[in-house]
């Protein structure tokens, strides 16, 4: 017995006499559209894993659980896509 489990679009109560239509199309699509903006650009220059050969790590590697570079990447991301109030701990 073969189940469907991706539906194609949803359909929600309507507004008045307009229907309410969800569909899946989007292709690759984000709330935070530059953010895919910032990746590629990472991904073709690595300018950030870059800035991050420049740090020496003093930490115990028995104890590190986040790499300076991946550090690095989540702070300058955040902030330029405005989260410079986020609480890293």
């Amino acid at each position: 017995m073969k189940t469907e489990c991706t539906a194609g679009q949803l359909e929600f109560h309507g507004f008045g006499r307009r229907a309410v239509v969800g569909e899946f199309n989007g292709g690759k699509i984000s709330s935070d559209s530059g953010g895919l903006l910032l990746r590629e650009v990472e991904q073709r220059t690595h300018i950030l894993k870059r800035l991050a050969s420049c740090f020496v790590d003093h930490r115990d590697e028995t104890q590190i659980e986040h790499s300076v570079e991946s550090l690095i990447k989540q702070r300058v991301m955040g902030l330029a896509l405005g989260y410079e109030e986020y609480v890293d701990s």
